[in-house]
C-alpha cells in the first residue's frame, strides 16, 4: 500500500500568511495604554481581521542582594519570593486592563510575561514570534534624560527586526487661566 500525501488546503496557507502579529509593549505608564488604545483605534478598527495582538510585559530581574553602606547582604528567599510574587500579580492586573481594551473593540488579543531588561526581552520576543510590528508608546524624555536613563522606545527602534511604531503621547493643551 502506498501511502497519500497531499499538500494542505490552499485556504489553510492563505489564512496564516495573512494572519499578523502586533506586538505592543505595555507598563504601568498611560503612555502604553494610549499607544494600545491607539492602535485599536487607528490600525485594528475591523474586528474580523486576523490580527492577533501580543500584549507582552517585561518586569525587571529582582537582585536579592542589598547595598547598604556596608557589606553586601542577601535577601531572604521568602522576601525574593515574595516580591517576584508581586510583580507578576502587578504584571497580571495591567496586562488584564490592557486585555479588555482588546475584548472591548473585539480584537483577538494574548498576553506574555517576561523577566528581564525590558529593552532586550522585548526585541528578543518580538524576533522569536516572528513579530509584524511592534508597538511602544513614548513618555517624551528629553535628549539628556534619555541619554542618562535610556529609552525602551529608542532601543527598540535601533535593535528590533520588525517594523516599529512609537506612538507618542498627545500634547497637553495650554491651560487658561
Amino acid at each position: 500500500m502506498e501511502s497519500e500525501t497531499s499538500a494542505p488546503p490552499a485556504s489553510v496557507t492563505t489564512e496564516e500568511s495573512e494572519r499578523k502579529m502586533i506586538m505592543v509593549g505595555m507598563d504601568e505608564s498611560e503612555e502604553s495604554f494610549y499607544a494600545l488604545k491607539w492602535a485599536l483605534d487607528h490600525l485594528l478598527n475591523n474586528p474580523s481581521s486576523s490580527t492577533i495582538i501580543i500584549l507582552i510585559n517585561v518586569q525587571p530581574t529582582f537582585s536579592p542582594m542589598v547595598y547598604p553602606a556596608g557589606p553586601v547582604v542577601y535577601a531572604a528567599p521568602t522576601v525574593v519570593e515574595a516580591v517576584k510574587k508581586a510583580q507578576h500579580q502587578n504584571a497580571t492586573r495591567l496586562l488584564s486592563r490592557a486585555l479588555h481594551l482588546c475584548e472591548q473593540k473585539m480584537v483577538k488579543a494574548e498576553t506574555l510575561i517576561l523577566e528581564g531588561d525590558p529593552k532586550d526581552k522585548i526585541c528578543q520576543a518580538a524576533d522569536e514570534l516572528h513579530i509584524d510590528l511592534l508597538i511602544v508608546g513614548s513618555r517624551g524624555l528629553g535628549k539628556i534624560k534619555r541619554a542618562f536613563l535610556g529609552s525602551v522606545s529608542d532601543y527598540c527602534a535601533h535593535h528590533v527586526h520588525c517594523p516599529i511604531l512609537i506612538v507618542k503621547p498627545p500634547k497637553e493643551s495650554p491651560k487658561s487661566s
